[in-house]
């Protein structure tokens, strides 16, 4: 479904081809939201956006981590890899769909919803799915994928017995802290043997809770803190970083306010993108 950004060698297997002749670069309007890449560097970015700087058109660049870069407009960029010219958008018009969704996925503008699989994803709770649909939202939508919530994973064992699972009714779990001798790692070989070979993946990622799953920059912190045990992890997690922590109130609060820094998969921990994709791609194939 989208392309693989965890570490598939591209240049394995690759064998010499014959020359051919360098394409002819296109001119190519700056809009807001292209991706594009910088040949002579390398850098990759969307278009922010077109201004002029010492009697010149430059274009700014942001990439997946948020860094921003100015280059002149013109030749000397490549985009879906073709060479292109880039120019400076024509006119003041209606914004233009994103050429890519949150996820890095080409965007289908227009596209409607398709009809619901019988296959499922399933996560633990409302700020994983919250979380989830901020990212790839738009990319399950247009796959016809629901995600459904656990309300936390020690009932999963009982959700697929009672589900059935098959091959054209698979369902793909996100489990938090699945680490080694965890109880979590327990319930998760126990869950993969409720349906028939190839229907049930179990996927997780190493963190206490999905919250750590966001950067912490994003939170202005350089890293998420470690939270003594005996202490709800969330309510000290708001402590430490100063936010009101009395009840479950200020939590859900301190969410939104969380998930609001998420823009889009470059604000999110490699660990929990590589398996949301897997996830998806294990009930759409």
């Amino acid at each position: 479904m989208t392309e693989d950004r965890y570490g598939r060698d591209v240049l394995a297997g690759t064998q010499a081809v014959p020359h051919r002749a360098a394409p002819r670069a296109r001119p190519c309007p700056a809009e807001p939201g292209l991706v594009v890449e910088d040949v002579e560097t390398g850098w990759v970015g969307a278009v922010v956006r077109v201004e002029k700087s010492g009697g010149q058109h430059v274009v700014v660049l942001e990439d997946r981590r948020g860094r921003t870069r100015t280059f002149g407009l013109g030749p000397g960029f490549w985009v879906d890899g073709e060479p292109v010219v880039l120019t400076a958008p024509v006119g003041r018009r209606a914004p233009a769909a994103p050429a890519r969704t949150a996820s890095g996925s080409r965007a289908v503008a227009g596209a409607p919803a398709r009809v619901a699989r019988a296959s499922r994803i399933w996560v633990e709770g409302r700020h994983d799915a919250e979380l989830v649909e901020k990212v790839w939202g738009d990319d399950l939508r247009v796959e016809g994928v629901v995600v459904e919530l656990l309300d936390g994973v020690d009932n999963l064992v009982d959700h697929l017995r009672s589900f059935a699972p098959g091959p054209d009714r698979r369902v793909g779990v996100l489990v938090d802290h699945l680490v080694a001798g965890s109880k979590e790692e327990r319930i998760a070989v126990e869950a993969r043997r409720c349906g028939p070979p190839g229907s049930v993946l179990v996927l997780g990622h190493p963190y206490v809770d999905v919250w750590q799953a966001v950067r912490p920059e994003r939170v202005g912190l350089d890293r998420w803190p470690t939270i003594e045990r005996g202490t709800e992890w969330k309510l000290g997690i708001l402590r430490e970083l100063g936010w009101p922590a009395d009840d479950q109130a200020d939590v859900a609060r301190a969410w939104q306010r969380i998930l609001r820094t998420v823009r889009s998969y470059a604000d999110l921990e490699p660990s929990l993108l590589g398996r949301v994709e897997e996830l998806i791609d294990f009930v759409t194939s």
